[in-house]
């Protein structure tokens, strides 16, 4: 189960974009899409699995 549309809207206001992310000189991530991110962290909290688990729909950990 993934989070809905409707679901994701609701929580989208209290997620920061790549717009409001933090720069470093030094480079750090590379931005990733945070509904993404956070089905990806759902499926480990659903799932009870490591991380390193994560099936290839999700970003890498």
């Amino acid at each position: 189960m993934e989070l809905t549309d409707e679901q994701w809207e609701v929580l989208r206001p209290h997620v920061p974009g790549p717009e409001r992310q933090r720069t470093s000189a030094k480079g750090g991530r590379p931005w990733r899409d945070p509904q993404d991110v956070l089905n990806g962290i759902l499926w480990v909290l659903r799932t009870g699995a490591p991380s390193a688990d994560l099936p290839g729909r999700y970003p890498p950990y």
